[in-house]
């Protein structure tokens, strides 16, 4: 099979298309012929082991899995010992962070997974750049508590995962604000804000609106900038780690004293989205594209010939939703 293949760390010139074996479906797995896949932040991350510290998980000299791409989409062509549940010719989607595989034309993945079958209607492109910005945002609209009626900020609403934090939370009921640049003010309307604030021309800090929830989908803000903005109790919670990973101890100091009667009462505080898995969480996704509460942004498509170009593209850091790469 042809695969977008990277055996050394190293800019989008690191990544070569190739022809490399077929995978084997083991016991519990499913083969995917994949016809669709994405490239995101988390494989240009993975790619060149940005931050350095992710090199003990993926390979300190070289990367241990040489063939990327956490999300696709496409049919299942063979099914191993042990999987009952998918059989062949099922249209499927998911997630495989970790394993990895999806920049390839076949991928075998655990049947338990994160993955479901593409609901009736959803194009196949679709579904396979709908569950990374998804099931991120699912985590952080959780961990952060968010309820009914809730004024929620969200910082970088055109990305992966804040288009799908603003669809969710709109879904969910919450008092959608979304600060992302002013030419995208009426697509990010369109996903459910009610308010929209240009992030490149206006503080948000400055503003006289106060959130119960600050959701930063990109990483460019701090617990302390927003802090102003946060209501008393109101949680900041981002998809990063912040400067010099101030995010997690922040989190850990918030969850302690949340656990002491009078501590930290009505205060601020950070809370960390450690991101859920799982096929259950596939088709919660799958419910939320069948009903249309969710649909992921698309702003452009590449072959897999053309994959270095897609991931100079991401790291432009101008995309809008994703970047889908059809096989």
């Amino acid at each position: 099979m042809r695969a977008a293949v990277n055996t050394e760390y190293g800019s989008p010139e690191v990544v070569r298309v190739q022809e490399v074996p077929d995978p084997e479906p083991v016991g519990g797995e499913v083969l995917v012929r994949v016809r669709a896949a994405t490239v995101n932040r988390t494989d240009c991350a993975y790619r060149a082991a940005h931050p350095w510290f992710m090199r003990g998980l993926t390979g300190l000299r070289r990367p241990r899995r040489t063939v990327l791409g956490t999300e696709y989409a496409g049919e299942v062509v063979a099914v191993g010992e042990g999987a009952t549940d998918l059989t062949v010719g099922d249209q499927v989607f998911g997630y495989c962070e970790g394993r990895f595989g999806a920049h390839a034309e076949l991928l075998a993945v655990a049947e338990d997974s994160m993955i479901a079958r593409i609901p009736d209607g959803v194009v196949v492109t679709r579904a396979a750049a709908s569950t990374e910005g998804a099931h991120y945002a699912r985590s952080a609209i959780r961990r952060a508590g968010v309820r009914r009626g809730d004024r929620v900020l969200v910082i970088g609403a055109t990305g992966g995962i804040g288009s799908a934090a603003v669809q969710l939370l709109a879904h969910l009921g919450a008092q959608v604000s979304a600060a992302c640049a002013a030419e995208h003010g009426d697509l990010v309307r369109g996903l459910g804000a009610e308010l929209v604030v240009d992030g490149f021309t206006e503080d948000v800090a400055t503003r006289p609106e106060r959130y119960d929830v600050v959701v930063d989908a990109v990483g460019k803000s701090t617990f302390a900038a927003c802090r102003p903005i946060l209501r008393p109790g109101g949680r900041y919670v981002s998809s990063e780690l912040g400067p010099g990973g101030q995010n997690l101890p922040l989190a850990a100091l918030g969850a302690v004293g949340s656990r002491i009667p009078g501590c930290l009462s009505g205060a601020r505080r950070v809370v960390f989205p450690f991101p859920e898995e799982g096929q259950h969480v596939a088709q919660e996704i799958a419910g939320l594209l069948a009903s249309g509460a969710f649909s992921p942004v698309i702003d452009r498509e590449y072959g897999l010939d053309e994959i270095v170009e897609a991931y100079r593209y991401v790291e432009t850091g101008e995309k809008v939703g994703s970047v889908v790469i059809r096989m």
